[in-house]
């Protein structure tokens, strides 16, 4: 079964704060992914995606109401549907503005995530944006330079993220990690291992 739920994630915290439009229905409760025998043999679709619960098909009930969801269990405001106003109109299409809601309702929780992560030195982050710019603009002009120059920062990355996660390791605990890098503990555990390897 392939379920084609559309998801978000922040490029710093990947799936430990992955998004997506979430569905209530009028009591209030979360459905289950809807089923769709594609009439192929044992083939199954099953889709948790927000368009699929207009309440069409009898087995498939319908949404009162979006929200933004989250992986690590926040949740976002409820967006109410008007079924009036819907009518017999896609509710992809008719509820647009709501799904683009929810998008901006978890784009406002992974800045509130980012917020509670252990800040960077103004030195360290213009640094990088500095580094990053130079870079962009060599690579307009000289592709292979900018490739060497990427390799190079890849070279320096890896020994220094080694000694860094194997202090890391030994000054702080999983949950400590955790919450310093916005992250779940499992997902912050494979991020030291990461870069304990050099990789």
């Amino acid at each position: 079964m392939r379920d084609d739920r559309e998801t978000w994630t922040a490029e710093e915290f990947g799936r430990s704060h992955e998004g997506s439009v979430g569905v209530l229905l009028a009591d209030g409760s979360v459905p289950r992914p809807a089923l769709f025998d594609t009439g192929s043999g044992p083939d199954v679709h099953e889709s948790s995606h927000w368009s699929v619960y207009d309440g069409r098909l009898p087995h498939i009930p319908r949404a009162a109401a979006l929200r933004g969801v989250c992986s690590c269990g926040w949740t976002g405001p409820e967006h109410p549907l008007d079924w009036e106003a819907i009518g017999e109109q896609d509710l992809e299409d008719a509820a647009d503005e709501q799904a683009d809601a929810c998008c901006q309702d978890w784009d406002g929780h992974t800045s509130a995530v980012e917020a509670t992560t252990i800040p960077l030195p103004e030195t360290v982050t213009s640094l990088l944006d500095r580094l990053e710019a130079e870079i962009g603009k060599l690579a307009e002009t000289s592709p292979l330079a900018a490739i060497r120059a990427v390799r190079r920062i890849e070279t320096t990355v890896g020994g220094v993220g080694y000694w860094a996660a194997r202090h890391a390791q030994q000054d702080s605990t999983p949950a400590q990690a955790a919450a310093a890098l916005g992250l779940t503990e499992e997902a912050a555990r494979r991020e030291l291992e990461r870069l304990l390897r050099g990789n």
